[in-house]
């Protein structure tokens, strides 16, 4: 269901909300929508949130749930990706806070003001932007290695089959780029096929 939103997110942040029946709904609703989220879905169980699963940008549990108290469902959500706000009753919240803090879940006790609320998806959003820059930067680091890996095993069969020294093998593949306008992990990967 899409609602209007207040504070400016980005027009399709989604989420996703474990909620135990129908009863406190539009409250979620309207508390998610004046936070800036413009689509909120509900699921009445953790085994229809998982049955949910898809590109949610937040996951909100209110605990416990009709088939499981619900930190194993933040738990697993949070591996997933997107930022998880795990609510439950203040008197449980430190014993579940410190189960699900480590794998990344935002535990807010219940009863909850506005501000705290407004505060927690606050910090719930930033961490959640750093972890993407962090994976963001993750894969690029992997792409590169994975060129290295291939460029190196190409040289290594330019010395091998052309017996080429290894600078001399480099300059080879830089000239072969160059000429064909090509990368260098292009002309790795040609090489690779012609000698490999």
């Amino acid at each position: 269901m899409l609602t209007p939103g207040a504070k400016g997110a980005a027009p399709d942040r989604r989420v996703l909300v474990a909620l135990p029946g129908e009863k406190n709904r539009a409250q979620w609703e309207r508390l998610l929508g004046e936070e800036g989220f413009r689509e909120v879905a509900f699921a009445a169980s953790g085994g229809e949130a998982r049955l949910l699963a898809g590109a949610w940008d937040a996951v909100v549990v209110s605990a416990p749930l009709p088939d499981e108290f619900g930190h194993q469902l933040a738990m697993d959500a949070a591996e997933e990706g997107p930022g998880v706000l795990l609510a439950v009753k203040s008197d449980q919240w430190e014993e579940v806070n410190a189960r699900v803090s480590p794998y990344g879940v935002l535990t807010l006790g219940r009863p909850f003001s506005r501000g705290m609320f407004s505060q927690a998806v606050g910090l719930l959003l930033a961490s959640q932007a750093k972890a993407e820059r962090y994976r963001a930067e993750n894969e690029k680091l992997r792409q590169k290695l994975e060129e290295l890996r291939v460029v190196s095993r190409a040289k290594c069969l330019l010395v091998e089959y052309l017996h080429l020294d290894e600078e001399s093998a480099h300059k080879y593949m830089e000239r072969q780029a160059m000429e064909e306008r090509k990368t260098r992990r292009a002309v790795a990967e040609e090489i690779l096929r012609e000698y490999g």
